[in-house]
């Protein structure tokens, strides 16, 4: 474990609501400023990729990161669940600072051409196959079990944040200073949640006596199959994961490749699409003040597959609504639900595993969402340029609503609460 004070999860009882801990809150700024750094990161980079080189080599150098990322993370899990969470998110997030402003400090010198470009993005992949992990991991440490779907909540609104704020941002330092600039802008930001994350206070959950003693904990290899098998005899989080990776396989595409397409066919152009994600943001940024306010919603596993059920129809819809109202109204929809279905899920993950596992069951729950997800979204281009939009919505939403169903068919996740 870290050196930073640990309280007994036992003597930490009642605890204040997340929105009112300090603690939460100085976590909360530290994974927001990260954030929006890595929005300012994204664009930045894709910037002077296409400025280096040209579009197919920028489109290399925009992958780059997916592979180790996708390889490396349920190695990162391991790592989170061996040196504690908070150690490993301070480390990744100062590596990334480093990469980023070392990259800044380059293109400001010289115009070194694409490779600084594609080992940036190489680092940031191999780094976010450890961060993601880590961070899933230590909202547990930092609250109670009961205040985690709020703290879900919160961490949801402060993705919207940092998508609504991290582009203009972006390209604000672009057009005074370059990609210089807004890589610069990027490492500043990602510094910023460095010293917040150093003041945070962790506490010590079962199994913690065990962190980072090799010897007591056996090898790597051996948590890892450990993690896995564990995740597989486990009555509620086998079939989360089902319903999770379901309903993101669903979900991405059609989204993402799909709306691109959509928008161009029905002759709404980018402003139209942008009305369109803006609907998508504000639903799922409704759904992350839903449950900050709440803080927890009852019959968390009965809601998440309705949800999910629910926006697998929203998401057919898009692709059958005549109008630009029409669609802005599906995804206000489909990010009300999809937002919901997600936090509870994320939620059940947190509340459902056993402290000891938690890097290594985000890891797995981060590799289907950030790691094979994406993945189909050159089928999803490739279906629809051969079949047309509306099947390929219609089976997008087919596969997401299986999710939902497997959620409400399975009586030990459709039962599954959140603690009071």
């Amino acid at each position: 474990m870290t050196t930073a004070t640990a309280i007994p999860v036992e003597e930490h009882v009642p605890d204040r609501p997340a929105h009112r801990d300090p603690n939460v809150l100085r976590w909360l700024g530290a994974y927001t400023s990260s954030m929006v750094g890595d929005s300012v990161y994204y664009l930045a980079l894709s910037w002077a990729a296409v400025q280096a080189g040209s579009p197919s080599q920028a489109g290399i150098v925009m992958s780059v990161s997916a592979l180790p990322r996708a390889v490396l993370m349920l190695g990162g899990g391991v790592i989170a669940d061996r040196l504690g969470p908070r150690r490993v998110v301070i480390g990744s997030d100062a590596v990334r600072c480093a990469a980023v402003l070392a990259v800044a400090a380059l293109l400001f010198l010289t115009s070194p051409g694409l490779w600084p470009l594609a080992l940036l993005a190489l680092v940031f992949g191999t780094v976010d196959a450890v961060f993601v992990p880590a961070v899933g991991a230590l909202p547990a440490r930092i609250t109670g079990k009961d205040q985690l779907g709020r703290v879900h909540g919160m961490r949801g609104l402060a993705i919207r944040f940092a998508s609504v704020v991290g582009a203009p941002l972006g390209g604000l330092g672009v057009a005074v200073g370059g990609a210089a600039a807004a890589f610069g802008l990027a490492g500043l930001l990602i510094a910023v949640s460095l010293p917040l994350l150093i003041t945070v206070r962790v506490r010590e959950l079962p199994g913690d006596d065990t962190v980072g003693t090799d010897a007591a904990r056996g090898t790597a290899w051996s948590d890892l199959v450990g993690g896995l098998r564990y995740i597989r005899g486990h009555r509620v989080l086998a079939p989360l994961m089902i319903t999770i990776a379901l309903g993101d396989l669903g979900f991405v595409g059609p989204l993402n490749v799909g709306l691109t397409l959509l928008a161009d066919r029905r002759g709404w152009g980018a402003s139209g699409m942008g009305w369109v994600l803006a609907g998508f943001g504000v639903g799922a940024g409704a759904a992350s003040l839903l449950l900050t306010v709440r803080g927890r919603l009852p019959r968390a596993g009965l809601v998440a597959g309705c949800a999910v059920t629910a926006g697998s129809v929203a998401v057919g819809a898009l692709a059958f609504v005549p109008t630009l109202a029409g669609a802005v109204a599906a995804a206000l929809a489909v990010g009300l639900l999809t937002g919901l279905s997600g936090m509870m899920c994320g939620a059940l993950l947190q509340t459902q595993s056993d402290p000891a596992y938690l890097g290594r069951v985000t890891a797995v729950s981060g590799l289907v969402s950030l790691g094979l997800t994406p993945l189909s979204m050159p089928f999803s281009a490739a279906a629809i340029g051969a079949w047309g939009l509306g099947p390929v919505y219609a089976v997008s939403a087919a596969v997401c609503g299986l999710g939902g169903i497997v959620a409400l068919c399975v009586p030990d996740l459709r039962r599954a609460e959140l603690p009071r």
